[in-house]
């Protein structure tokens, strides 16, 4: 971009601001940098967190997106970072036009990054917090070797999916009320604390039951976590401190992505929907009108194999709007309807919502046709289109979004045949796990666990436990 072009791009932004905060959206402060295609892409290969760890991994995927994007086969427009103040990283090579409508696309983003449920305990330092950890993994690098600290980053970034958001939540929700309560005992001097101490003398067995059913909520979670991650930053036996440091570095980065990933469709859809109207109230030449045009275009652009968040969202919020602008007789008698509520069910949607609620509330059988969506399988050597029932369809996509798409796995058992080994057991819910996958990440959880690992899953119909002992992998029906 020219100098004018800076110039100029820098005074429509304070427009959009201003229209944007008119149509309702509301935003943390924003900090906007042009940037080269090369810092863009490094950004990007580091999940957008330019002050993240440094890993072999970060490189390949920053080889990867660049090359497509010297070849013309992909372009990432902008970065946008979930923090506050929040960031947002355009492409130099991008016309004035796009520019302008990625500034537009970016102030939503931020606007859900705000507003949306999912993010209410997303830390917003996120940016300092990420750099301080890259420099505790540096000094580890520094006096325990650059090999063994990658030795354990393989392990950490091979399953840090598995994580439980919920568990934070509550774990800062109990930490709030005891705090509240904690504030509450000393406003108000108990007069008969005296009596209770005295309860306690004449009735100790009552502690006794308290600590014993408290022992047992304890084995309970111990053999019913989600979350995998954190299980093995408090059970493992094998991990030293700064391995420990390592993995619940990773756990705490994997949170702060994780609402992401839950809401990619309604995120992305959302995003679009507003940089549409708030373009259409600029004033563009008819050059910049067909820029424009051709560029949203190719953002939602129907893929033959896959399901583009950016159009499904799209036309999940377009329809939303529709349908409460001018709802039914049906939805006026059932359900007390009023028209002309489309924008204030938006925002409550944008507020209550992850992905797989929103499919499953908003998407309707007129939305599957019009998108022609289908499932579609391998048979024999020939992809074929196997389902068309909308219903079936909007299922598929739901499941698809649950857990973020990623397989739920429970650790059952951490002391399986008591000789201290890891029992898992996936939540099969009729998605089949990858068979290659599985065995190439079994061995990692092996060497943050330093026991024989198992996972009990489904294929074909019948249980089946894989098993790796630290040599050698096997499986067997059960």
């Amino acid at each position: 971009m020219t100098p004018d072009e800076v110039s100029e791009l820098e005074k429509v932004i304070e427009q959009m601001t201003a229209l944007a905060k008119d149509f309702g959206l509301d935003f943390y402060d924003m900090r906007f940098e042009i940037v080269p295609a090369d810092i863009l892409y490094t950004f990007g290969a580091y999940q957008g967190m330019p002050t993240r760890f440094s890993h072999w991994s970060f490189g390949k995927a920053y080889h990867r997106m660049k090359l497509d994007y010297d070849l013309g086969l992909s372009r990432i427009y902008e970065l946008v970072i979930n923090s506050d103040p929040c960031y947002a990283f355009l492409l130099d090579s991008n016309s004035l036009v796009q520019n302008k409508l990625v500034s537009a696309h970016v102030l939503a983003h931020c606007d859900f990054f705000k507003n949306n449920a999912m993010f209410s305990q997303t830390a917003r330092n996120v940016v300092d917090s990420m750099a301080a950890s890259a420099e505790r993994f540096r000094q580890y690098e520094l006096e325990y070797g650059k090999e063994a600290v990658e030795h354990v980053l393989d392990a950490a970034l091979a399953i840090q999916e598995h994580v439980d958001a919920s568990r934070t939540t509550l774990r800062r929700q109990r930490l709030r009320d005891q705090k509240a309560d904690a504030t509450v005992k000393r406003e108000s001097a108990n007069p008969y604390e005296d009596l209770f101490a005295l309860d306690e003398r004449l009735h100790p067995h009552e502690d006794r039951l308290k600590e014993n059913s408290s022992q047992s909520s304890k084995r309970t979670e111990m053999e019913l976590n989600k979350d995998l991650v954190l299980f093995l930053i408090h059970h493992s036996k094998v991990l030293e401190d700064w391995q420990r440091d390592v993995l619940t570095v990773i756990r705490e980065e994997m949170l702060y992505f994780w609402p992401q990933v839950e809401t990619k469709i309604m995120n992305e859809g959302w995003a679009t929907y507003w940089h549409l109207r708030i373009m259409r109230e600029m004033e563009l030449t008819d050059a910049e009108g067909l820029d424009f045009a051709h560029t949203h275009s190719g953002v939602v652009l129907p893929s033959r194999t896959s399901v583009n968040p950016y159009l499904l969202g799209l036309k999940l919020w377009e329809d939303i709007e529709r349908r409460y602008d001018h709802p039914s007789v049906e939805d006026r008698e059932r359900f007390g309807t009023e028209p002309g509520r489309g924008r204030e069910k938006m925002f409550e949607v944008r507020e209550t919502e992850n992905d797989a609620s929103f499919i499953r509330n908003y998407l309707t059988r007129e939305l599957v046709e019009e998108l022609d969506l289908y499932l579609y399988q391998k048979i024999g050597n020939e992809w074929r289109v196997v389902e068309k029932d909308w219903e079936k369809v909007r299922d598929k996509l739901c499941a698809s979004r649950v857990n973020g798409g990623y397989p739920v796995l429970l650790v059952r058992n951490g002391d399986y045949q008591l000789s201290g080994e890891l029992y898992l057991k996936h939540a099969y819910e009729g998605m089949e796990l990858d068979v290659k996958y599985t065995e190439k990440t079994l061995p990692y959880v092996h060497r943050l666990w330093g026991r024989s690992v198992h996972l009990e899953t489904v294929m074909e119909g019948r249980s089946v436990l894989f098993t790796y002992d630290g040599k050698k992998m096997s499986r067997k029906f059960l």
